[in-house]
């Protein structure tokens, strides 16, 4: 075989290995853009939905308490139990109650938190979880453990690190970039998109980081828990002791705190939390649990509250965490920056569509070079083949 022969079937085999990676780019891609969607879902339903819309009728309206919420359950859907309770974090979002009824549905119940109206209610996968779940592990159903959609996502995030390390090593002085962004828009696409692709990045280089360590921590937690490694100090779950739980007869029930009293328990306990759900007992040993965010966004914390005495037997707080569990536990609201209002999901929504154009400009960069390298090594093929042709003709008339 020839040199010639042999360069150019390395150069075949280089396209059609070229090619078999578009389909990784469209994921990589697809990943990006439900990423951003399932980021704003919630303020996407808002638009949507009017039931899930709760304005303040004014500047100086109060919302009503739990249990003014639990009346008007109980008065509109009787025989559903309230399995828990979230105040909105926007104020311009209804409160939603989650609840059982005694057919064994289930259904999120939109209530405004100023009148106490039910505006509407779903069921099932509302738009919000298929989005993330679309997303995070592909619709791929959890079995014995983490779905395999979820180490399928969750391992982008190692490319995704190792393209932002290899993009700044070979993008001298990229720093330029910020301080003389460069975007020509009249030197054909080809320019341009190379110009976007790198501005894109320049401009990323932050929310990338985040996002690819996050998503690897992502992949070590699917690992960790598949192979029962916990580094938890949350211990035993607290239980009601049998001798709180007081005796009464059938049918009726037991005494106990209101949700309004407990919740008042949880702020004089901790004046600094900003109590936003709250869970009712599941059983006769079941703590009512309030929580919120505390001085550290990024986290929850909670209390578990007997519902017979109202004395707090168990406090989860930042400060019960170890420094691992600190971080651990920061790396999913720092990668869908859901802790500090819509403002922020607005920039993270932003960033994700760019961080998504740059990788369609870098898959469109790709494919135009390699659809024109493919061009040129047909035309290339047909010019050789008609060549040999021309030279057996002639090599025959010669004969």
């Amino acid at each position: 075989m020839t040199q010639a022969k042999k360069v150019s079937k390395s150069k075949l085999w280089f396209l059609v290995h070229s090619w078999l990676a578009l389909p990784l780019w469209v994921f990589v891609f697809f990943v990006c853009v439900t990423g951003t969607i399932a980021t704003v879902s919630q303020e996407i339903v808002w638009l949507a939905n009017p039931a899930v819309r709760a304005n303040a009728p004014s500047d100086d309206a109060q919302m009503l308490g739990y249990d003014a919420i639990l009346e008007v359950i109980e008065r509109e859907h009787p025989g559903a139990v309230v399995e828990f309770i979230s105040r909105p974090v926007k104020s311009q979002f209804a409160l939603t109650a989650r609840v059982a009824y005694p057919d064994a549905t289930e259904a999120s119940l939109y209530v405004n938190p100023y009148t106490g109206q039910i505006q509407g209610s779903t069921s099932g996968f509302s738009f919000q979880q298929f989005m993330r779940a679309l997303h995070g592990w592909l619709l791929v159903p959890f079995t014995e453990g983490f779905s395999l959609g979820w180490y399928i996502v969750a391992f982008l995030g190692i490319p995704m690190l190792a393209s932002l390390v290899t993009g700044l090593v070979v993008y001298k002085r990229f720093w330029r970039g910020f301080l003389r962004p460069k975007l020509r828009l009249r030197q054909g696409g080809r320019v341009f998109w190379g110009d976007f692709h790198r501005l894109a990045g320049i401009w990323s280089i932050p929310f990338i980081a985040i996002i690819g360590v996050t998503s690897i921590w992502f992949l070590i937690q699917a690992v960790l828990f598949d192979n029962q490694i916990s580094f938890s100090t949350f211990g035993v779950p607290p239980i009601v002791a049998r001798e709180d739980i007081p005796v009464v007869a059938a049918g009726q029930p037991p005494p106990g705190i209101t949700l309004d009293r407990a919740a008042q328990i949880a702020q004089q306990t901790f004046p600094d939390l900003e109590a936003s759900f709250v869970s009712l007992p599941s059983n006769a040993y079941d703590h009512i649990r309030v929580g919120g965010r505390g001085a550290y966004p990024l986290l929850f914390e909670t209390m578990s509250i007997n519902p017979y005495t109202g004395v707090v037997e168990h406090t989860r707080r930042v400060s019960d965490r170890s420094t691992l569990e600190l971080v651990t536990g920061s790396m999913r609201p720092l990668h869908t920056g859901d802790f500090a209002g819509t403002w922020l999901k607005l920039v993270y929504a932003f960033f994700g569509l760019l961080l998504s154009m740059m990788v369609f400009s870098g898959m469109l960069i790709w494919t135009k070079r390699t659809a024109k390298e493919t061009v040129a090594e047909v035309k290339r093929r047909k010019s050789a083949r008609a060549a040999r042709a021309v030279v057996a003709t002639e090599g025959g008339r010669s004969a």
